[in-house]
């Protein structure tokens, strides 16, 4: 990906991104990486309400909502907005249409949260410095912000080669290309029929070491509290691929 390349986000997270989000009982939705992602938001929020930056199409925040926290959401693209619209009301889910670095929500908070990568869809560093400053914006004293990011894979990565296979499963094959000068990556998800032919979505992103994450932090006030490798607490280590981060407002 060429630092200059222009990413249109309303065109990557379009109506037909939105249809295929959801994938019920499977992968993200699956019963085992879904439950304890809500069981420790909803230990996290306590007696009060919780916000998520990009709310999507509601995998998280429905259940967290059926749990009894207020769920209340931000989400750039107006699809996956009216794909939640299709399980919940304004009223039980309200959401301000925005980006997650700079829109307002209404009142306040004891949980802000970003979840599965999101963070990474901001393409520029002052832009995710600017997301914690917005979580601190809209949380209580001690509120926390919990972020859910992947570790980047470019231990694996040999010299000269710019790309890893990520996911291959029957019909389907994902794949990152770095460009490490300028510390992005692109998400390539190939998706074949029975015939010949495969279609292909892509999404942009910048990486952040966990390093990073944590001064990002800093910046805004916070301080890190826990980081683990999954969101049923397992120890994070240095073979994690990913990592579950709980900053607390200072």
């Amino acid at each position: 990906m060429r630092p200059d390349e222009i990413w249109n986000q309303d065109e990557i997270w379009d109506a037909e991104a939105a249809q295929r989000y959801d994938t019920p009982g499977a992968g993200r939705f699956a019963p085992e990486v879904l439950g304890p992602t809500v069981d420790r938001l909803a230990e996290l929020a306590g007696d009060g309400p919780a916000l998520e930056f990009a709310i999507g199409t509601g995998r998280v925040a429905v259940p967290l909502s059926q749990r009894g926290v207020p769920v209340t959401g931000i989400e750039l693209s107006m699809p996956m907005v009216e794909q939640l619209r299709t399980k919940v009301d304004s009223a039980t889910i309200p959401v301000v249409v925005g980006d997650m670095a700079s829109a307002t929500a209404p009142g306040t908070y004891t949980l802000v949260y970003l979840v599965f990568n999101t963070i990474s869809n901001l393409l520029e560093q002052s832009e995710q410095v600017a997301c914690f400053r917005n979580a601190a914006r809209h949380l209580r004293p001690g509120g926390r912000f919990v972020v859910e990011l992947e570790v980047p894979g470019l231990r694996v990565l040999p010299p000269g080669q710019p790309a890893i296979v990520w996911g291959s499963k029957p019909g389907y094959l994902g794949l990152d290309t770095y460009d490490p000068l300028h510390q992005r990556l692109v998400s390539h998800h190939f998706r074949f029929g029975e015939g010949r032919d495969a279609r292909v979505a892509r999404s942009p992103h910048r990486y952040i070491w966990p390093a990073e994450l944590d001064l990002m932090g800093q910046l805004a006030g916070f301080a890190l509290e826990s980081r683990h490798a999954d969101w049923t607490g397992s120890e994070f280590t240095a073979e994690s691929r990913s990592h579950v981060s709980v900053y607390r407002l200072t």
